[in-house]
């Protein structure tokens, strides 16, 4: 992964020293990719699966072709935001290929059909059907990679590499 954007940056530096700290690299079909931090309570390290609830700090840049396309962050969160997350503190993945039942769906700013992530706006979506992405609230199908692709983290400190990945599906 290339260095976070300036923003993501100046924002994980600011978060209580109590905080456990991740970051991310989801890379998606057609040069789509996104990078991320996630941040909650230290206490929550190693307990199983949360949800966003439990998450005191989060935030993600679309990319496309290395360019970013977009961002969002729990700072923007609104009433009408899609927003749902499952982690899981054991494993340090977000679980993949379910459903909220299931513990394995992610909604961030980004609904199941995808096209609610705001004019102008970016998010991701990982149900039972693709992991993609929604850019200006359309469904980037191009982005579609299969549901049960793992999404791993990495530890504050260890930066995941995304830019010469290639997507599995």
């Amino acid at each position: 992964m290339r260095l976070l954007p300036a923003a993501l940056s100046v924002l994980a530096l600011t978060q209580p020293a109590d905080a456990a700290r991740f970051a991310f690299c989801w890379i998606g079909n057609s040069g789509y990719t996104m990078e991320g931090v996630i941040e909650f309570p230290d206490e929550l390290v190693g307990t199983g699966i949360i949800n966003e609830t439990d998450v005191t700090h989060f935030a993600i840049t679309g990319l496309l072709d290395g360019v970013p396309v977009g961002f969002w962050s729990l700072d923007m969160l609104t009433p009408e935001t899609t927003w749902e997350l499952y982690f899981d503190t054991v494993k340090l993945e977000f679980p993949t290929g379910g459903s909220s039942f299931q513990n394995s769906y992610q909604a961030w700013n980004a609904n199941g059909r995808v096209d609610d992530c705001g004019p102008g706006g970016f998010g991701f979506n990982g149900g039972n059907l693709y992991q993609d992405v929604c850019i200006d609230n359309t469904w980037i199908t191009d982005s579609s990679i299969e549901p049960s692709t793992p999404f791993p983290v990495a530890p504050e400190g260890v930066v995941p590499r995304c830019a010469n990945a290639v997507p599995i599906s």
